[in-house]
C-alpha cells in the first residue's frame, strides 16, 4: 500500500508557490491555496497545534510537550524557485507525476518534501496520542528562496515569547551518496554552519556615445577587466574544523589510497586543501570564499557605447572570513577607483554549532537508526538557509533533510528534473517521527 504521504506531497508540489525578491511580483493565490491544502492534508495537526501566522504566508506551530525547558524547532519552507521555460524537464515540473518510483517536480527536494515529512510525522504521532518530551515548534517560511523576512519574523515571535530553542533542524544536508570520490558509503551530512551570502554590484559610469568612435577603457571594458582580475585572484584556502571532522569520519569508508589522508586531515590540512582545490569546483568550494559573476549589463544596443556597465557578484563567505575582509580583497584586487562597489546583501558566515554534545548525538543516532548504512558527520553548508537567522536565539542550529539523494538529485535542486524517491520520502517521515519520539523530557 502506498504511504499516504505520497499523495500529500503531490498535492503540494502541484501548487506553484514561486517567490520573488520583489513582493509586488509574487502571486498570493498559490500561497493561499497551499495553506488551504496543508490544512486539508493535515487536519489533526491544524486542529491540535497552536498556529501563529508569520509574514504574508509563513506558519509557526506550537506543539506543547511535557516540558518547555528545552524546546525544539523543526523548519522547512513553502516557496520554490521559478522554472526556466527552456529547461529540459523529463516530466512536468508542477505535475508531481510518479515515474520509476519517484515523485517528480519542483519542490520535491527543496523543500516541500521536508514540509510533508515533518507534518506527516507530527500528524501520525498526534493520532497515536503521543506527547513530546519538550515543546516542538514547526516553522515554515514563505520566502526563503529570496532571502525574505519570514524566518526573521518567526525568530522575532519566538524571542517575544521568551523561547530559546535547545536545537533547530532545517533543510541542508542529506543522506548523500557519491558525496566524495573514493568513499563508498552514503554520508549523512549535517550542516553545523553555513557560508555567509553577500552580493555586490560592480558599476562603472562613463560618457557613452556612438559605437563608431570608441574610447579606450570605456565602462564595458573597465568592468570586464575588473571581473577578470577578481576571477584570477581567489581568496586564501583552508580546511575548517567541521570539514576535518567530516573527513575523519569518512576515512574508514574510503579507498585504501585516500584513507591515510582523510584519517589524518587535522595534521595534513595544507595537503588536503591542495587536493580539494585540484578535485574540481565543488570540492574547492569547501576550502574558501567563492566569487560567482552572475549578472552583466551594458549598452542597450549594438551601436551604442554603454554609459553604465554593471556586474553582479554573488559571494559565499567561508567560515573564518568576514564581509569586511572580503570587500577589502575585492577592492584591492580590482585596483580601480572608477569601479564602484555597492553592497546589495551582506551576511556573515553562521556560528559553528557544536557537534560533540547531546543535541548533535540525538540527530546522528537517529540517522544511524533509520539509515544504518550511512555515516553521520558534520559539514560546512555552502548554500544559504532560513536557519541562519535562528542562530540569534539558538546555539545549536543544524541543517539536515532526512532523504537519500544521489549526486544527480542534488544537482537537480534549482535546476531541472528535481525528484524524490517514494521510499526516500517514507524514510524521511520515519526519521522525523523517531527524532520527535527521542526528544528527552
Amino acid at each position: 500500500m502506498t504511504h499516504r504521504a505520497v499523495a500529500k506531497l503531490q498535492a503540494l508540489v502541484r501548487i506553484p508557490t514561486v517567490s520573488d525578491r520583489d513582493p509586488t511580483l509574487v502571486d498570493p493565490e498559490p500561497f493561499d491555496a497551499l495553506l488551504d491544502e496543508l490544512a486539508r492534508q493535515f487536519p489533526v495537526l491544524h486542529d491540535r497545534l497552536e498556529l501563529t501566522r508569520v509574514d504574508t504566508h509563513g506558519l509557526l506551530f506550537r506543539w506543547p510537550g511535557r516540558s518547555d525547558a528545552r524546546p525544539v524547532v523543526l523548519m522547512a519552507h513553502l516557496d520554490v524557485v521559478p522554472v526556466e521555460g527552456s529547461a529540459p524537464w523529463q516530466h512536468p515540473p508542477f505535475g508531481a507525476e510518479i515515474h520509476d518510483g519517484a515523485i517528480w517536480g519542483r519542490g520535491t527536494l527543496d523543500d516541500k518534501g521536508a514540509v510533508v515529512g515533518i507534518c506527516e510525522a507530527v500528524e501520525t504521532l498526534l493520532e497515536r496520542g503521543f506527547v513530546p518530551g519538550q515543546d516542538v515548534w514547526l516553522s515554515f517560511g514563505c520566502n526563503e528562496e529570496v532571502s525574505g523576512t519570514s524566518a526573521q519574523l518567526a525568530v522575532a515571535e519566538l524571542e517575544h515569547r521568551g523561547v530559546r530553542p535547545w536545537f533547530v533542524v532545517d533543510e541542508g544536508g542529506a543522506i548523500a551518496s557519491e558525496a566524495f570520490p573514493g568513499v563508498g558509503a552514503p554520508i549523512g551530512v549535517v550542516g553545523v554552519t553555513e557560508k555567509g551570502v553577500t552580493s555586490i554590484e560592480l558599476r562603472v559610469e562613463g560618457r557613452g556615445g556612438h559605437a563608431s568612435t570608441p574610447t579606450r577603457m570605456g565602462p564595458t571594458a573597465r568592468i570586464a577587466r575588473a571581473i577578470t582580475r577578481l576571477d584570477r585572484a581567489p581568496m586564501a584556502a583552508s580546511v575548517p574544523d567541521p570539514t576535518v571532522e567530516l573527513f575523519r569520519r569518512m576515512a574508514p569508508h574510503a579507498s585504501l589510497a585516500l584513507r591515510p589522508l582523510l584519517a589524518n586531515a587535522a595534521r595534513l590540512r595544507p595537503v588536503l586543501t591542495r587536493a580539494l582545490i585540484a578535485a574540481g569546483p565543488e570540492p574547492a568550494a569547501m576550502t574558501r570564499t567563492t566569487f560567482a559573476i552572475t549578472t552583466l549589463a551594458g549598452s542597450p544596443a549594438l551601436n551604442v557605447i554603454a554609459s553604465t556597465a554593471k556586474a553582479g557578484v554573488n559571494i559565499r563567505i567561508m567560515v573564518g572570513d568576514t564581509v569586511a575582509g572580503v570587500l577589502e580583497h575585492v577592492r584591492r584586487t580590482i585596483d580601480d577607483d572608477q569601479v564602484q562597489v555597492e553592497i546589495v546583501e551582506r551576511n556573515e558566515p553562521s556560528p559553528v554549532s557544536p557537534y560533540d554534545d547531546e543535541a548533535f548525538a540525538l540527530i546522528e543516532d537517529t540517522i544511524t537508526e533509520v539509515f544504518p548504512d550511512a555515516v553521520p558527520a558534520p559539514y560546512v553548508m555552502m548554500a544559504a538557509t532560513d536557519a541562519r537567522f535562528f542562530t540569534a536565539i539558538c546555539a545549536r542550529v543544524y541543517r539536515f533533510a532526512p532523504f537519500r539523494m544521489t549526486k544527480a538529485q542534488r544537482e537537480s535542486i534549482h535546476s531541472y528534473d528535481e525528484h524524490l524517491r517514494i521510499d526516500a520520502l517514507v524514510d524521511g517521515v520515519r526519521w522525523y517521527e523517531r527524532l520527535i519520539e527521542r526528544i528527552p523530557g
